[in-house]
């Protein structure tokens, strides 16, 4: 039996490892169903991918890097990154690539947890699920999708086989992913169809390459990067009441709309491109390319409805057919019911998708009453939009960590998690996620926010910052 077991080599899975293993705890597995380290950073090989967080955020708090080649990474020099960390902290010998969870369940007689994996049973005291929100694809309810005769994939399982040079592309979705992959694909696509089911909001990237300089200082000096990093945390921070008070909000949207018809030049476009909603309440984005690539002459910002796919194309509800020959669809993941939660079984045999309806609830967004020894990291409500996760995901490695140590057995108490989720459903009543008059992937399908944290940062750290024992009951 090991110690530790972790689900996932991502950011989360990656971070706790190391972390177990500096406190002496190295009697740990990893389960990672890729063939590589790197999570989402590995899966999204899309053209464009990167952070839209700047690099010294957007990394270990103890493994900063000195050598990112721009503001903002991207995807390649994140998942080298990653790979170098766990290389560097002797976390890849711990991981078993090509390994998946297929069930997960808490034996409660011998008081440990067995995880039958594609490639064998695996038993350990303490299950940390490093898994993430941005791991598995959805696919969009569209009546005649597996009809296309063409090529099709979705966005985070790009198919590099294909070739887009000249064709007629379509992308369904405007979110994260298809802001920094369309404008790539209409530099060698025919032609390219967006469709848009609800505009983006757009602040401007900003991004340049980092100079000679700066990466000289950073690795001489490790003290300018940790200031850089901490100057760019509070900065960030800053942006909170966009999301918190409905006045800075209001005003923030007027500017952006101010620099959107600046833009776009085009009137009709610039109001295809509004969003109908405040400004936070989805993802807020960051792009320099994606304006103009609407304006671009091989690019059409569709906004009627679809009505169904065809061997063809797609047809709007308008009636106009749109011919393709290769669909994309950029439209996101199951962040509020994740997959992996349908393979995890607690002490009654009861899943955690099961206790999690018909809203997910952690106490800290890390611990479920229930499930002994088990501990969620970026579990329900520990999503931001306003700061980087990786203070996220540092604080509740922090947080874990303190309780494994503890030795215990470790069940949260029911009434600590209830008070807990209460707090945050309180706070969740004066944000923009709740009154912004949108849809988003924060909110699950009976209409709770159960994926975002509704505050700063900063405080989410404070709260972890130190393992209540008293949250949870006494099991012998």
């Amino acid at each position: 039996m090991h110690a530790v077991a972790i689900l996932g080599a991502g950011f989360s899975g990656i971070g706790m490892a190391v972390r177990l293993l500096q406190a002496g705890i190295d009697d740990i597995v990893v389960i990672e169903r890729g063939d590589q380290v790197g999570g989402t950073w590995r899966d999204n090989t899309f053209p464009g991918a990167a952070c839209d967080i700047p690099s010294d955020l957007y990394s270990f708090s103890f493994a900063p890097n000195p050598d990112w080649t721009r503001v903002f990474p991207p995807q390649g020099e994140i998942l080298a990154y990653l790979r170098g960390v766990a290389d560097r902290f002797g976390v890849t010998p711990t991981i078993r690539f090509g390994t998946e969870l297929q069930r997960a369940d808490w034996d409660e007689g011998d008081r440990m947890w067995r995880l039958s994996t594609s490639t064998g049973e695996v038993t350990a005291r303490y299950f940390v699920s490093a898994s993430g929100p941005f791991v598995d694809p959805t696919w969009p309810a569209i009546d005649g999708l597996e009809t296309f005769a063409g090529a099709r994939f979705h966005s985070a399982r790009w198919d590099h086989s294909v070739e887009l040079a000249g064709k007629r592309v379509a992308v369904i979705g405007t979110g994260a992913s298809a802001i920094q992959l369309v404008p790539e694909v209409r530099k060698v696509a025919a032609h390219v169809d967006v469709f848009q089911r609800s505009a983006p909001w757009i602040l401007p990237r900003l991004d340049h390459g980092t100079s000679r300089l700066r990466r000289a200082a950073f690795r001489r000096f490790p003290v300018l990067q940790r200031f850089s990093r901490g100057f760019t945390f509070r900065t960030y921070e800053l942006r909170w009441p966009v999301f918190a008070v409905p006045l800075v909000g209001a005003v923030a949207g007027a500017g952006l709309g101010v620099l959107r018809r600046i833009l776009l030049r085009d009137p009709d476009l610039a109001r295809r491109a509004a969003p109908g909603y405040r400004v936070g309440c989805k993802r807020i984005l960051i792009s320099d390319d994606w304006y103009p690539a609407l304006r671009a002459g091989n690019l059409d910002l569709v906004k009627s409805p679809i009505e169904r796919v065809t061997a063809s194309g797609v047809v709007t509800a308008d009636g106009v057919a749109h011919p393709a020959d290769v669909l994309i669809c950029a439209t996101g993941f199951a962040v509020t019911a994740p997959v992996v939660a349908a393979r995890i079984h607690g002490r009654s045999g009861q899943s955690l998708a099961a206790a999690w309806a018909p809203h997910a609830s952690a106490l800290r967004g890390t611990a479920v009453a229930g499930f002994p020894n088990l501990f969620l990291l970026l579990g329900p409500n520990t999503t931001l939009a306003h700061n980087s996760m990786i203070g996220m995901i540092e604080a509740q490695i922090g947080y874990v960590l303190q309780a494994i140590q503890s030795g215990a057995l470790l069940d949260p108490r029911p009434e600590a998690v209830a008070a807990y989720d209460a707090t945050i459903q309180d706070a969740m009543a004066g944000v923009v996620w709740t009154t912004g008059g949108c849809s988003s992937y924060y909110v699950d399908a009976a209409g709770r926010n159960t994926a975002a944290w509704p505050h700063g940062a900063a405080r989410f750290a404070r709260e972890l910052r130190r393992f209540d024992r008293a949250e949870y009951a006494d099991l012998v």
